[in-house]
């Protein structure tokens, strides 16, 4: 069973950015080419983009203005979502242009701001400035101090100057706490953005209209109907040449601090009182706290770490974690993980929330499911019929949308009951293709969004979460399980669900 609205073209007002400069510190690096600069390129193509756009990469190497753009079209020919015109690119190429500076080199800002003042002169245009942080973390504090030494972070008369934070957000509460303080001292928190892609996804931004404008669904959305909640995040992939970064992160840090964390909390806050971004990140904030904190021997009963071995994806062998280039030979680091976490507030209490992220897994996908608690052992349940239960599946990618499994009786003078699915995609529903989360997120930042961003607050409440669990970890490893790549993870974490009378949902995505 299938449910498609009718075909219809979307009505809104268009919100397009004032004129503004975007200055990326990292500009040859991969998140430059594979997503920002095709992200503002198809901005540029559906009209989005503020009527003057300078985009000025910054990065050590020696290049031209010319070389700089022929870089960037043939990788966004490679990773734009649409096909890249040359007319519509030389369009847009005219607002690219690179500048040649060392991070810690005190006069290459100097520079950066009067090539800035110069084009917002001759062009007209106020002196609005968004600066993207595409650079490792290490990088963070030589940039923030120089932009605050040249002058550059300080927003002049009647123009806004912000600052987009890529993560990861610190290692730990110490190391997040610290790096807060180095932003504030630069910019404050109503300018800082940190971004986090999967809320830039159409379905994790969907999951408040789902929630509150849906009368079917906030009724039931508590302890008494939902029997257990399931976040996944699924790769099929492994390592892939980030074993320097990865083999000192583990899934916990990598995935659960924000990703997945920030999908709970979208999952089970409150209603906001308004749709302003500190309303909504308010509440939020609020589920972070009260997440029941796991410390010491909890951790071992509700948390199980794991690590992939040699394997076999799409007939296809897979090394283990050890054998993979970079990855030290005694590594303990954990490729895969699952939580069941407590919140204990009115809402959820009783309710458990199962958390995985791994590597290797037979299939990449990331979902939220709902499952609702079953019916009362009467009429069909004594007749011998199993009854599945009601579940709510919102899927966060590769294939975008919502399905809700119930129960019906199929065809035939028998009674026989199956479980149907009723599913919404987005690529199919709608006469327009889906945005790329950065798409959303850099005309977010453009236009003094903050919603989709976390707050600092936010960031050190999840990481207070995190620490206790890695702490408890550092003092042994031996609960460190193992599973074979293209398996969904060791027996234990089917343990986890089992003493909940529950089972991990089988993801059924393509495989990427």
């Amino acid at each position: 069973m299938s449910f498609s609205p009718p075909l219809i073209p979307e009505v809104f007002s268009k919100l397009v950015p004032e004129p503004c400069s975007l200055v990326i510190f990292g500009a040859t690096g991969d998140l430059t080419h594979r997503k920002l600069i095709p992200a503002l390129y198809n901005l540029a193509v559906e009209g989005n983009l503020p009527s003057a756009l300078n985009v000025i990469g910054v990065a050590r190497r020696e290049k031209s203005d010319e070389e700089f753009r022929a870089e960037l079209k043939s990788s966004t020919s490679i990773f734009s979502r649409s096909p890249v015109d040359n007319d519509h690119w030389e369009q847009f190429s005219l607002s690219l242009s690179y500048h040649r500076g060392e991070f810690h080199t005190f006069d290459a800002y100097l520079e950066l701001a009067k090539k800035l003042s110069d084009y917002e002169s001759r062009h007209d245009m106020p002196a609005n400035r968004l600066f993207y942080f595409a650079v490792a973390p290490d990088q963070f504090e030589v940039i923030l101090h120089n932009l605050k030494q040249s002058g550059l972070s300080k927003p002049q008369e009647n123009s806004w100057t912000r600052v987009i934070i890529e993560k990861p957000f610190g290692t730990n509460l110490q190391t997040a706490r610290h790096l807060n303080k180095l932003v504030h001292d630069s910019f404050p928190e109503s300018s800082t953005y940190r971004i986090d892609h999967y809320l830039g996804k159409e379905t994790a931004q969907n999951m408040m209209v789902l929630r509150f404008a849906n009368s079917i669904f906030e009724p039931v959305w508590n302890s008494k109907h939902i029997h257990h909640v399931q976040i996944t995040a699924a790769e099929a992939l492994g390592v892939e040449g980030r074993a320097g970064y990865y083999d000192q992160a583990g899934a916990l840090r990598d995935m659960v601090q924000n990703h997945l964390l920030q999908l709970l909390t979208l999952t089970a806050m409150e209603p906001p009182m308004s749709m302003h971004a500190d309303s909504i990140r308010d509440e939020k904030v609020k589920v972070l706290k009260s997440l029941r904190p796991l410390k010491e021997d909890a951790v071992f009963k509700n948390v199980v770490r794991a690590q992939y071995t040699e394997g076999m994806i799409l007939n296809q062998s897979v090394l283990g974690y050890k054998k993979e280039p970079g990855v030290a030979q005694n590594s303990t680091t954990e490729t895969y993980v699952a939580l069941n976490i407590g919140i204990d507030n009115w809402r959820w209490a009783g309710v458990p929330f199962f958390i995985r992220a791994g590597k290797r897994m037979p299939k990449t996908g990331t979902e939220i499911a709902i499952v609702f608690k079953e019916v009362p052992p009467v009429l069909f349940n004594t007749m011998g019929h199993h009854l599945d239960a009601n579940v709510l599946l919102i899927r966060i990618q590769p294939d975008e949308g919502i399905s809700f499994t119930m129960s019906a009786k199929t065809p035939g003078s028998r009674l026989h009951i199956a479980p149907v699915k009723m599913d919404f995609h987005y690529t199919t529903s709608f006469a327009k293709a889906n945005p790329e989360a950065y798409e959303r997120l850099l005309l977010d930042a453009m236009n003094g969004d903050a919603t989709l961003f976390a707050r600092s607050d936010e960031v050190e409440e999840a990481w207070n979460f995190i620490d206790h669990i890695e702490e408890a970890w550092s003092v042994s490893s031996k609960d460190l399980d193992f599973y074979p790549g293209g398996s969904w993870g060791p027996e234990s974490a089917d343990a986890l669900l089992h003493k909940q009378g529950a089972n991990w949902r089988t993801l059924s995505l393509k495989n990427t």
